[in-house]
Formats: C-alpha cells, structure tokens, sequence
C-alpha cells in the first residue's frame, strides 16, 4: 500500500533520514520505531507532504506522493494524528471532528452560505458519519463540550476520531499513547486494533511504548540515526542485535517491558 524507496531527508548539514526503504502492507498494523531523534516524526512527515525529501521516491498505492501538497494526500485516503495534540480547543468535540470531513464537501460557496440543496444534504451525512465515530469511540458523554474542558486522553482519543472522519484508507498515528496513564493506553491500543479489524483501515504507526508496539503490530520496521536497522516481525526486532544495541547499549539484557 505504502512503499519508501531510498528515502533521504536532509536539514542543512544535519541528515534525518539516509537511504531508507521498506514497504507498509494493506490491512496491517505497521510500527516504526527507534530512540528519539531517530528520524520517525521527519518520516511521518515526508509522507503526509509536510517535507519534500531530499531523495528517493514515496508511492502510496501506485502514486507518487513526491512534491504533492498535504491537502491532495489527505485527498488520496491518508490521514493522520500529531505527536502533540492539534485540536481546536474552544470548539466542540463534534465540530472537531466536522472538520476531518473537509474532503468530502463538495457544495459551493452560493450553496453553502445560504445552507440549502447539496449543502444542506452534506451537512447531514457528514453529521451522520462523525455520530458514528462518536459511537466507535465511546466518546457520546462529551460530544458537545468544548476540547479544551477535556482530559489528556479523551482530547487523545477526539484527534483519532478527526482522522477517522477523513475516512482514510491508511492512518498515520505519531505517538498515539504518549502521556497516557495504563487504563488509557490499553484503550487506546483496543481502538487502534478495532480500527483495523472492524474499519479496514491500514494501520502505520510510530510509538515509544513498546509493550504497546509488541502486542498489537504485525510488522515492525526500526530506525537509528535516521538509518533503517530492522524490517520484520516484533518477534523478529525483539530478537535483533541492532536493535537491542540501539535501545539498550550493547551488553544489556533484552528487555521490552
């Protein structure tokens, strides 16, 4: 579904990603991992347009992403979260989520100004469609409170309905379970797997918390220094030398807790 092919990223004389290349398999939860500063967020980057790369090539199902603008990409099926929040904080929940449904609004201006005809019909099935995320997320309670008024994790778990709203056919969590407490990265982490299982949608993550990564990833791809040293199973990185040195210093036990 998503393929990198030698991709480098560049920041005058600092390089954030070198020659990386590996592919994100439809239907998957896909991690990419790696200590800070490894090049993950600048990668996330990259393929939602933020970026342009230096080099290499970025294909999301047969089209190039290379030098497309954020909105034709968001356009394409693929949607995102932020490692910090990005919520409007003075607005409600539901018209939060209103604007994930941007790309499916096809009214005029003339239309949309005096609400009427095509206007009036979108309205209700964009209103339609953010209800259901509502209900997926278990978020009814709070549907109408301003974002700001809201704990961590719901204001967490309100930037997932937003992207889920753009009806994504990939989703780029960055960090979804940061600054979470236990009970609400287990939440999370359900939500994450019922979007793949229930949804359909492709799943390619970068997460810090590894008992996380471990437990619900089907393939997981580990960057250092913006240099790619693993690409495989969790079973298969939990096991590699490479990676344990990355994470634990070389002559430390293994450890993913």
């Amino acid at each position: 579904m998503l393929s990198i092919q030698n991709l480098s990223l560049a920041f005058g004389g600092i390089q954030a990603l070198s020659d990386v290349s590996f592919e994100v398999a439809p239907g998957l939860i896909h991690a990419l991992i790696g200590p800070n500063g490894a090049g993950k967020t600048s990668l996330f980057n990259v393929v939602s347009g933020l970026y342009r790369p230096t080099s290499g090539q970025i294909f999301f199902e047969g089209t190039s992403l290379v030098k497309m603008k954020p909105h034709r990409i968001a356009g394409l099926g693929v949607a995102r979260t932020f490692q910090n929040i990005e919520l409007f904080q003075h607005m409600s929940v539901i018209d939060n989520l209103l604007l994930g449904r941007h790309r499916h609004m096809r009214s005029g201006v003339m239309s949309g100004a005096l609400f009427y005809g095509r206007a009036l019909g979108e309205e209700i099935d964009n209103r339609l469609r953010v209800e259901e995320i509502i209900d997926f997320l278990e978020i009814e309670k709070v549907r109408k409170l301003p974002v700001g008024s809201l704990p961590y994790g719901i204001q967490k778990r309100v930037e997932l309905g937003r992207a889920l709203a753009n009806d994504p056919r990939i989703l780029l969590l960055d960090e979804p379970a940061a600054g979470m407490n236990v009970e609400e990265t287990e939440d999370i982490a359900r939500f994450v797997l019922d979007i793949k299982e229930e949804l359909g949608v492709t799943i390619f993550m970068v997460e810090h918390d590894m008992g996380v990564v471990m437990d619900i990833a089907d393939r997981v791809t580990v960057l250092d220094f913006g240099l790619l040293i693993a690409d495989g199973t969790p079973t298969e990185v939990q096991a590699d030398p490479a990676v344990i040195e990355a994470y634990l210093g070389e002559g430390e036990e293994e450890s993913w807790d």
